[in-house]
């Protein structure tokens, strides 16, 4: 791979770690595994995503996610949990594809695949919070799958063309903002129609003449 397409690579990867962290090492790992992903020196050192123990990990995180994911409110609870692991995985791998031989190039591809994984993490959750809002459980269940499907997809395009990739990644960088922005404003909504409100004083004014 090219460096740019390395870059692409590692910034797709770390954006698709914001929402499905364990799927992104179980099919990354098993692709290195079999052989369809080749490893140039700069990706040696994710060799690591090709031990047992560490499959055997990211398929149980990922069976765990895909039902919790589903049920609203544990999905909320699941994200919040894992508010810092998401950000942090996806800055590891976004560090782990960048050529290891530049220690500033390290350092930048860190700091920018855990706030692109932070971004995608918290517009998920932030979409989420708006959905969990509805009383029925079929849009949860909607949303969900087509989070499982984009993240598969995705992560296959990033593999077979990188800088596709990482285009469509970009526009779903910028997605994940909105997201955000408009969860934040629903909750506000929310929040204020729970607050309790005033209640007007009674008049205690004495009747005349009392």
């Amino acid at each position: 791979m090219s460096p740019i397409e390395l870059a692409a690579l590692a910034a797709s990867t770390s954006l698709l770690a914001g929402w499905r962290l364990y799927l992104v090492t179980l099919v990354t790992g098993l692709a290195m595994k079999f052989g369809y992903i080749g490893l140039p020196e700069q990706l040696q050192s994710l060799d690591i995503l090709t031990n047992n123990w560490v499959l055997g990990a990211a398929a149980v995180g990922t069976l765990a996610e895909f039902f919790a994911d589903k049920i609203a409110w544990v999905d909320s609870a699941w994200d919040a949990v894992h508010s810092f692991i998401r950000p942090i995985g996806g800055a590891l791998l976004s560090a782990a594809i960048i050529d290891s031989a530049d220690p500033a190039w390290q350092v930048v591809s860190f700091l920018l695949g855990g706030g692109a994984a932070a971004i995608a993490h918290a517009g998920k959750a932030g979409a989420r919070t708006l959905i969990n809002a509805s009383p029925e459980p079929y849009s949860n269940i909607a949303v969900s799958t087509m989070e499982d499907v984009a993240t598969g997809g995705l992560l296959a395009l990033a593999i077979a063309n990188p800088i596709l990739a990482v285009i469509v990644s970009a526009l779903l960088v910028f997605l994940s903002i909105w997201l955000v922005y408009k969860a934040r404003r629903a909750i506000k909504v929310v929040m204020a129609h729970l607050a309790p409100r005033e209640r007007p004083m009674k008049d205690v004014t004495p009747p005349p003449g009392a």
